[in-house]
């Protein structure tokens, strides 16, 4: 693969090549600080109910899966299971409940 900015790699869409399916746009990048190489690539939840019962898991693609970063898009070789790295906060909490 050929050199690539991280901004680049944002909103870039990532589709699964086994199947087609469209797994979102990437949102953030995970970098490891030692070695200044890329970890994975993140993928936002879609807000649940226009954002008012928080948001869907996030996506994680780690680098060996990323089989090809074209121009618009990004090829990925299995479909990641959704990772749960953000706490959910509700607007109207439930009263009497302890989040």
């Amino acid at each position: 693969m050929g050199c690539c900015r991280v901004t680049d790699l944002r909103h870039k869409e990532v589709i699964n090549s086994t199947n087609g399916c469209r797994l979102g746009c990437v949102d953030d990048v995970e970098v490891d600080t030692i070695t200044a190489k890329l970890i994975s690539v993140i993928i936002y939840g879609r807000p649940r109910f226009f954002g008012l019962f928080g948001r869907y898991e996030d996506i994680v693609i780690r680098w060996e899966n990323i089989k090809l970063i074209g121009e618009d898009t990004i090829l990925v070789s299995q479909c990641p299971k959704p990772v749960r790295n953000r706490k959910t906060r509700l607007i109207f909490p439930f009263p009497g409940r302890h989040y």
